[in-house]
């Protein structure tokens, strides 16, 4: 066939999309109107998730009427509300968790230093109180789940402490 000057077809196994493009370098391009969150690039007015390796389907939303229109509700609201992946937002810890986990943690330390047995935790009335009048006190668990998860962690303060008073 080469003899006669005729060609094979092009190859269609080639792909048109740019490969080695991360959703980060996307960000970097187009600026505030994207941002990226555990590897999806999303529209930051629109909270949708945009494909980051086609470039063309980038510019087209943009200029589609739906980003638009919620470009000019976005910026009335002055609120930058981003959207963040199942993973990322895991992973973070709010305050109520941070605040629980202290609770129950100075509830296994008082147990402890008064030598009270952390079965009493399981009685109704004990139950009942902690409910009614100490923040987060329903969020304490039963003994036997106390004993598997915080006790080592009270254990180990009560060593600390009992080391810092032979000092």
């Amino acid at each position: 066939m080469e003899r006669f000057g005729v060609k094979s077809a092009p190859s269609r196994n080639r792909s048109k999309t740019a490969l080695y493009v991360t959703p980060q370098d996307r960000v970097s391009e187009f600026g505030s109107e994207l941002h990226e969150d555990g590897g999806k690039l999303f529209c930051t007015s629109c909270n949708v998730v945009l494909n980051h390796v086609r470039k063309s389907a980038i510019n087209d939303h943009l200029k589609s009427k739906t980003h638009t229109k919620r470009k000019a509700e976005f910026e009335e609201q002055n609120v930058r509300k981003k959207q963040r992946t199942l993973t990322a937002s895991l992973q973070c810890n709010s305050a109520g968790q941070t605040e629980k986990s202290s609770v129950i943690q100075d509830f296994v330390k008082m147990c402890l230093e008064a030598n009270i047995p952390l079965e009493k935790a399981d009685h109704p009335s004990v139950r009942a109180f902690l409910s009614r009048h100490v923040k987060n006190g329903s969020s304490i668990p039963k003994s036997e789940q106390l004993r598997k998860a915080y006790l080592p962690d009270g254990h180990d303060n009560e060593n600390q402490l009992i080391n810092t008073e032979d000092r």
